[in-house]
């Protein structure tokens, strides 16, 4: 195996664990919204919306993993990360939290989402540079005199 390039089973072992850190958002905000954010307008909405679009696309990633299906995944990720950024800043909806509160769900969604979005973005990368290939003779210099 050359350097950078993705085997179907490291695509494979990279799209399943994508899957379990999604799924282990989706918990986590299944249980934030049933211990409390329910309650909370438009946000409470959101967590439940978030909770179960994670928990179905995990379960889909397990099963197959089409590009749509990962880019979903990458979605659903990366919008529970602006959520979390947006509550902790600016606010969202005017709902404002402050740190990792609540502990420890903030921090373990928060760790959960990142890794969702390294699992799904290495391999491709690798598939990226493996379809470049090698630089070709010379080019690093080409334009130098």
């Amino acid at each position: 195996m050359t350097t950078g390039t993705v085997t179907p089973v490291h695509a494979a072992v990279s799209r399943i664990a994508a899957a379990v850190c999604l799924a282990t958002s989706g918990y986590l905000h299944a249980q934030l919204y049933l211990h409390g954010y329910r309650v909370i307008p438009l946000i409470g909405p959101a967590f439940l919306l978030q909770a179960s679009g994670s928990l179905a696309v995990a379960v889909l990633l397990l099963v197959s993993g089409p590009a749509i299906l990962r880019l979903g995944a990458a979605a659903l990720a990366a919008g529970a990360l602006v959520g979390f950024v947006l509550s902790r800043t600016i606010g969202i909806f005017g709902f404002v939290e402050r740190g990792f509160s609540p502990a420890p769900q903030a921090l373990l969604s928060l760790l959960a989402e990142v890794a969702v979005l390294l699992l799904l973005v290495v391999p491709l990368l690798g598939r990226l540079t493996a379809r470049r290939g090698p630089p070709a003779a010379g080019r690093r210099w080409a334009g130098r005199r």
